[in-house]
């Protein structure tokens, strides 16, 4: 059971379309939307003229612009100090960089994890060996070159134990690589003296280095990941949304711990960047699987109760990482089967629908809460200001001394919280 959920819940990739606008004040224009973007993909482009937007140039006055990462750091950087106006909309928060990078998201999540430790929250609990209870979601991590003593220490600690090395910058598979020897590291760090295993500070690219899950939940006798879509729409307060429709990726070659096999990415990287490159991938399907599909299986191997406490669970991990930091602020719009394009065409479509309902033109004044009617695909996973005013009402009623019915549980500091505390 212990092992379904702490392996599954590595391999899970949260995709962030995040938008927002700035400034509290101002007034809707009338008129269409006029739309830029600087990534040419049919399933953004078909539906900003589906909705009969006006496309305009970045020189131009716009309202909605869906920007590439490398624009987001040069229209947002210190030197240019860019701001909206109340009519115009993006597709990320400017600091996005606390959000892609594998060495950041490491550092907020640590930093979120003592922060919560210094409240004496009770969602910072941990067991009799000393690891969280609802916080142990990250294997044990470490980033290089900097930690590298700290991650000698461990690693003597196990010496049969397996790593796998990420350059924090890099995506699609890039640069990644395991080891279970020291030496391997030794050497790799010679290797790459001139190139990306320097310190973040010289401008050139870090790594972490995480501790290998290697009895990952199969299917099939294959691993995969979790593709997720999340829509965050304001960080103060946290909102956000779940897309129903994510999927799965799977390797092309069954899964083996032998070490013989550490050097075979088919058999341990689930990205279709290096998937598509085997043998044995498929090009008709991906060697994709829809959530829904998962599920079913999940319910006729492991019974419907255990599926519900997972993805119960993958949403509390969705949530606590948005509170501490994002994982992947950059989801990719390429569509390797014509499922895959169907697929990101709805997703768009339905994140317009909540982020410029019936298509007008953007006012940071709008209801930041959609009829479910406008949400499609979407729903609700997190609404902080709606958690604050129940708990408002639970602490008051509870003080009244009336019946808190089915509605919540007492929630004292020293109780445990449950399963479904993200709710």
């Amino acid at each position: 059971m212990k092992q379904v959920h702490r392996a599954i819940f590595i391999f899970i990739f949260l995709n962030l379309l995040t938008c927002f606008v700035l400034h509290p004040e101002g007034g809707t224009m009338a008129g269409k939307v006029k739309w830029v973007t600087d990534i040419e993909k049919s399933v953004l482009i078909n539906n900003f003229e589906k909705r009969e937007w006006v496309q305009v140039t970045e020189s131009e006055d716009w309202n909605f612009y869906w920007m590439s990462i490398q624009t987001i750091r040069n229209v947002f950087s210190v030197d240019t100090g860019y701001r909206l106006s109340d009519d115009q909309m993006v597709n990320h928060f400017p600091n996005h960089y606390e959000l892609t990078r594998k060495d950041l998201m490491i550092k907020n999540i640590k930093r979120y994890r003592k922060d919560l430790e210094k409240e004496s929250s009770p969602l910072a609990e941990k067991d009799e060996n000393g690891k969280y209870i609802y916080l142990d979601f990250v294997p044990v991590t470490f980033m290089l070159p900097a930690d590298y003593n700290l991650f000698v220490e461990e690693f003597r600690k196990n010496p049969s134990s397996t790593w796998i090395m990420k350059p924090c910058g890099k995506a699609q598979g890039k640069g990644i690589f395991l080891i279970n020897k020291l030496s391997q590291i030794k050497k790799w760090s010679r290797d790459s003296r001139t190139s990306t295993f320097v310190a973040a500070s010289s401008g050139k690219e870090a790594y972490v280095i995480s501790l290998y899950i290697d009895n990952p939940l199969l299917i099939g006798g294959k691993k995969f990941d979790l593709r997720l879509y999340v829509l965050v729409t304001t960080y103060r307060p946290l909102k956000c949304y779940m897309y129903k429709l994510g999927f799965c990726r799977f390797c092309t070659v069954k899964y083996t711990p032998s070490t013989s096999e550490l050097d075979n990415m088919f058999v341990h990287l689930t990205n279709v960047a290096i998937q598509k490159h085997g043998d044995d991938y498929n090009h008709v399907h991906g060697g994709k699987w829809t959530v829904s599909n998962l599920r079913l299986y999940l319910e006729s191997t492991r019974g419907k109760e255990v599926t519900n406490r997972l993805f119960d669970q993958i949403h509390w991990i969705v949530v606590q990482s948005l509170k501490a930091v994002a994982v992947n602020a950059s989801p990719s719009l390429t569509s390797s089967t014509a499922n895959d394009r169907i697929l990101k065409y709805n997703l768009i479509n339905d994140t317009l629908n909540i982020v410029t309902p019936n298509g007008d033109i953007p006012d940071c004044r709008w209801n930041r809460s959609p009829p479910r009617e406008a949400m499609g695909n979407y729903q609700v996973l997190y609404d902080e200001e709606q958690a604050q005013s129940e708990n408002a009402e639970r602490d008051l009623r509870s003080r009244s001394g009336q019946s808190l019915g089915s509605k919540g549980s007492k929630g004292s500091a020293g109780v445990r919280p449950a399963a479904a505390t993200w709710k």
